[in-house]
This record gives C-alpha cells, structure tokens and sequence, in this order.
C-alpha cells in the first residue's frame, strides 16, 4: 500500500512539473483562477443589485451592503461541498464581527422601503430580499461563484468594524460576475468582455419570488 502511495505521489509530482501548474495559495478550485474583477459599485448599477428608485446615496449603499450579505448567505448553502472554502464559517463570522453594521444596513434599507412604499414598506422590503436571494442562485457556475464567496469572506473577517461596506464597494461587481459559468484559465485563455443582463424589473415577480407577468405588460 505504501508503495502505491509513494508511486501515486511521485507521478502527481512529475505530472505538475511537466506542466507548470501551480495553484495559487488562495485559491481551492482552480489552478489560475479566472479574472473576473470589476470596477467599484455604489449601489442601483444594473445588474448588481435590484432598482431602488428615488434611492439616495445611503440607502444605495445599504441595499449594495445588503447584497453582499445576501450572495454570502446563497454561499454558505451552496458551497458546503468543501468544507476548506469555509464559506458557512466566514458568512457566521461576519455575522458576529460585523453585525452593527449590517444592522445599520437593514435599519437605512427599511427607511427607504417606509418612505417609498408606505404602509406596505415590509412586504415591500421582505420582497427586495427574497428576489435578492434568487439573483445568486447558480448551478453551471457554482465553482467560481463558490471560489470568490470564499474569498470576499475571509476579505470581511480581516476588515475592522464599520468597513464591511468598502467590500462591498470593491468587490460585488466581481461577485456579480461570478454567476457566469467561466473555465479555468490555464485550460481556457480567451474568456474576455464577459457581460451581464439587468435584474429583472421586481414588478415582474410575486411576493414568493417567483416571475409573474409583468403589470404594465
């Protein structure tokens, strides 16, 4: 058995040497993971999170915070089929370390949905969060959406308090961009201009979450 072993070893050794590869210290899934990164968000861009008309700069950057929370909370479901990436252990994490400001988050989002919506502001809010969740779901790319969550959740648990929301800035462009199936690049060097349809107008979903037809259709 050991001779085995060692021959197995040996072999995997000199498979890597005659290739090259070398897996980045940060990354589990890919050998050269994919170049996904974008430029920062502030909130209300198409595509990265639901609209909030008449939103001001706060409540965008709440829902933009909000977000976040929500795609690493879609993660620490969906990536438990390796433990290393430790997606449910950084998301619980952020829960404790950041808290305040996550509450913060919930509390200017819930001023926003009140003054907008009225009376039906929960309904409304518990709406924005239900199609928030829905946005991150994914099955073809679930290996780069699970390799990024890592990565923005140990990014989270290295930040001081009251500067969750700067992560959010920088990196949920890059999150967003994770939904899109992607290859490894040591076997795939031309995925480039990688582009992304909005989210659909809310209008156009019931209070469950599910697509209805839209009402001014």
């Amino acid at each position: 058995m050991r001779g085995a072993t060692g021959r197995f070893a040996n072999f995997t050794c000199c498979i890597l040497a005659l290739t090259g590869l070398t897996a980045p210290a940060n990354a589990y899934l890919y050998w050269k993971k994919p170049a996904i990164a974008g430029a920062p968000a502030t909130g209300g861009e198409p595509g990265i999170t639901l609209p909030m008309p008449g939103a001001q700069p706060r409540e965008l950057a709440a829902g933009l915070l909000w977000t976040m929370r929500a795609g690493l909370n879609v993660a620490a479901l969906q990536c438990q089929f390796l433990p290393a990436l430790g997606t449910v252990r950084n998301y619980n994490n952020m829960l404790h370390q950041h808290g305040a400001e996550l509450q913060a988050a919930y509390a200017a989002l819930g001023g926003y949905f009140k003054r907008v919506n009225g009376k039906t502001w929960q309904t409304a809010l518990d709406d924005f969060t239900t199609k928030t969740y829905n946005s991150f779901s994914t099955l073809q790319a679930q290996l780069i959406f699970c390799e990024t969550a890592s990565s923005i959740g140990r990014q989270t648990l290295e930040a001081s308090s009251g500067h969750l929301g700067e992560i959010a800035t920088t990196r949920m462009r890059e999150f967003r961009n994770s939904l899109v199936p992607i290859g490894d690049m040591t076997f795939a060097e031309h995925y480039t201009n990688v582009q992304f349809d909005p989210i659909e107008d809310p209008r156009c979903y019931n209070k469950k979450g599910k697509e209805v037809r839209c009402k001014d259709k």
